[in-house]
Parts: structure tokens; C-alpha cells; sequence
């Protein structure tokens, strides 16, 4: 490979295969990628300043766009986190545990479905690109059906939902669900066996369990690289730890193994929403507490000699809980996280979000080096990533 006579190529922001406004730019030697440069920031709206400006409740709607493709999960983090910080945890009702333990899963399909249909039109395979939308239509439209939107949903709450399930709803659901496990299997059918898909991907996109940790890769891409870990089930939350799940692992390293793992995770979701809809049981849907409350608050220290003081309490001393709290959840790219700081008024004196696609863009560069630039598109693809999130 010669070093001396290179081009460079800014591969977007304006290009469809980038899965949002994300500019690469490539330092090429041929085809064959040398150097590669994500370049983000172009769809910024500041969430976590506006989030300083509004009351508890009024961020939700501002964590469905986040990730735009899996609303739901935003949503349960966000609402988790807050319910922490008030200390209501234990408080929230068995059935609306059970609705967003439901809908978190069928937030899953409906954004690995969105994966499967981007992923496989990047490399030309159009007819499952057809067949995945067709089956998230009917997501969004039970979407509509309890939120009022077909996409950005806004309907957890923080203690429980924003309105029970409508009449029918839960009939939809196993109809769907049903039905879903023989789409897959159409997926696999067009794909798995497919020479010119094989070739597009196995030992493309190659990242060690190691590096991965090293990176920070969470969710399918961490499993995929051989590392065992899904918050679901080793730090669940929402009742997680009373279902039976299997967490999938692949140690193939590559896209090959990313878009197995998916396509079983589709599996498990169809199975943890069929025990939802049998643990269902009528009841309240909101925790019972008093309608204006203010969270506990946290000293904040805004001097060099204060932030010296605070770190050698908590370095040398038990971590204050009060007013300062994280929760991470499990969503379909990874682990998304919120940590929020309190200073008892009702808005978040600081709130910081951990999102799955912005740690999980760190890996392309060493995923693409010395691969030829139509893999770019297929690590891109096999990443899932959502400019939303990134540009938070």
C-alpha cells in the first residue's frame, strides 16, 4: 500500500447510506480506506441545556427524539431515572411495569426491523426492505393506537403511563406477535443464504470483544464481538428479572455476526412480549403520590475549592446518593443512559445523556482501515446508528 499518493473523499453528510447527516472523511489509497474521520454536530439542538429550562414532565417529549426509531426506550430511561431520583421506584403499579416492559420489546422489533430494511438496502437487497417496513407499519400503527403518534410517542410517564391501553389493544398485539417469528424466518430466507450477502459482510466490520470493551460498544455490537453483558438481565429494571429471555452472543466479531445476533433478538422480543401480554392483570397504571412534589437536592459546588472538597468526599468517603442519580437501559442499540442532578427546584439542575449510537460511532474508524470503501457503507449499516442520538 503506498502512502505517498492518497485522495481524500467526504462521504456526506448528504449521502443516504450514512443513515443521517454524518460526514466521513476518507483518506483513500485506491479503494482500500486508510484513515477514516466521522465528522458530527450538523443536526445538534442542545436536549440537555433545554432539559435545564423545563420541569421533569416537560423533557419527556424531548427524549422521543433522541432516538427517533426507539422513542419507547428513551421515554423508559428518562422516566426511570426520574422516579429514582424522587425515590418511587418501588411505588409504580405492577401493570404499568408490565405495559412498558411490552412496548420497550416491541420498540425493539420495530427498530431492528427499521436495521434489517436500511441495512440490506445499502447493499442492494431491496425486496427485504419492502417486507420489514410493511411489518413496522403495523407497530407504528398500534403506535397511534395508545399514544396518539405514529413515531415520537409520548407515553410513559414518570410513575407509570399517560392512559391505560385502548379497548382491543392487547388482541392487536398477539395477532402480531403471531405472526412476526414467520417474517423473520422470510428475512433469513432472503438473506442468510444468500453468496452475494455473504460476501458483503462475513469478516467485514471485524472488532475484538477486547477493543469493543475498550470502546465502549454496548448492546447486538458488543454481543456480537463475544462479550456477554445486556442490562435486560444484569442490571434489570421494570421487573425485567422476572421474564424468561435468553441474551444472545456471537464471538464472529464481524457484520456477519451483528445481523445474527439481531435477527435473534427479534426472536426474544416476540417471546418476552408473549408473557407480558399473559402477566397482564388489571390495576392501576400510576403510582399514588402527591401531584407536585419536589426531588431531593444535591450541593451543588460551583468554586475550585469546593470541587476539591467534593471529590475528596467522594473519592475518600461514601458517594452522596441524594439529588444525583444514573439509570441505564437496554435499548435496541445499546445502553442508553441518563444521569441527572438535582438542585430541588423542578427542573434538572444538569442532565447528561449516555447515548448508544454516539459511543458506538467511536469504533468505525478502526472497523473500516484497510477494508475497500463500499464496506464503509456495510459497517455503517451493521453499526445502527441514529444521527438524532449522536447529535443530542
Amino acid at each position: 500500500m503506498s502512502l505517498t499518493e492518497t485522495m481524500t473523499v467526504n462521504m456526506g453528510p448528504q449521502h443516504p447510506s450514512t443513515h443521517g447527516v454524518l460526514q466521513l472523511v476518507l483518506e483513500l489509497d485506491g479503494e482500500i480506506v486508510i484513515k477514516a474521520t466521522p465528522h458530527i454536530g450538523f443536526l445538534h439542538r442542545g436536549t440537555e441545556k433545554l432539559s435545564e429550562h423545563r420541569t421533569y414532565h416537560q423533557i419527556i417529549p424531548l427524549t422521543d427524539r433522541l432516538d427517533y426509531l426507539a422513542p419507547m426506550h428513551n421515554n423508559l430511561g428518562y422516566v426511570l431515572a426520574v422516579e429514582k431520583l424522587f425515590g418511587i421506584t418501588d411505588q409504580i403499579p405492577e401493570r404499568a411495569k408490565v405495559v412498558r416492559v411490552m412496548l420497550a420489546e416491541l420498540t425493539r422489533l420495530k427498530s431492528h426491523l427499521v436495521w434489517i430494511a436500511c441495512h440490506a438496502l445499502d447493499i442492494g437487497a431491496m425486496t427485504v426492505f419492502i417486507y420489514a417496513f410493511r411489518e413496522r407499519e403495523h407497530i407504528m400503527n398500534m403506535y397511534e393506537k395508545i399514544s396518539g403518534a405514529r413515531m415520537t410517542s409520548n407515553y410513559f410517564r414518570v410513575g407509570g403511563l399517560s392512559a391505560d391501553l385502548p379497548d382491543g389493544f392487547e388482541k392487536d398485539m398477539r395477532d402480531f406477535i403471531d405472526m412476526m417469528p414467520g417474517h423473520i424466518d422470510t428475512y433469513e430466507g432472503l438473506l442468510t443464504g444468500n453468496k452475494i450477502w455473504q460476501k458483503r459482510v462475513m469478516g467485514v466490520g471485524s472488532i475484538t470483544g477486547e477493543d469493543a470493551i475498550d470502546i465502549g460498544l454496548t448492546g447486538p455490537a458488543l454481543r456480537s464481538s463475544g462479550v456477554d453483558w445486556d442490562l435486560r438481565r444484569d442490571n434489570p429494571y421494570s421487573g425485567y428479572e422476572d421474564y424468561d429471555f435468553k441474551v444472545h452472543v456471537d464471538d464472529g466479531c464481524d457484520t456477519w455476526a451483528r445481523y445474527k445476533v439481531r435477527l435473534l433478538e427479534m426472536r426474544e422480543a416476540c417471546k418476552i412480549i408473549r408473557q407480558c401480554l399473559d402477566k397482564l392483570k388489571p390495576g392501576p397504571i400510576l403510582a399514588d403520590c402527591p401531584k407536585i412534589c419536589l426531588p431531593p437536592k444535591k450541593n451543588v459546588v460551583n468554586t475550585i475549592e469546593g470541587l476539591i472538597h467534593h471529590f475528596k468526599i467522594i473519592t475518600e468517603g461514601p458517594k452522596p446518593e441524594v439529588g444525583e442519580i444514573y439509570q441505564g437501559v437496554e435499548n435496541p442499540k445499546g445502553e442508553v443512559g441518563f444521569y441527572l442532578v438535582s438542585d430541588g427546584s423542578p427542573s434538572p439542575y444538569r442532565m447528561k445523556i449516555r447515548p448508544a449510537s454516539f459511543v458506538n460511532l467511536q469504533a468505525l474508524p478502526q472497523m473500516v482501515v484497510g477494508r475497500l470503501i463500499a464496506d464503509v457503507v456495510a459497517v455503517i449499516g451493521t453499526l445502527d446508528i441514529v444521527l438524532g442520538e449522536i447529535d443530542r
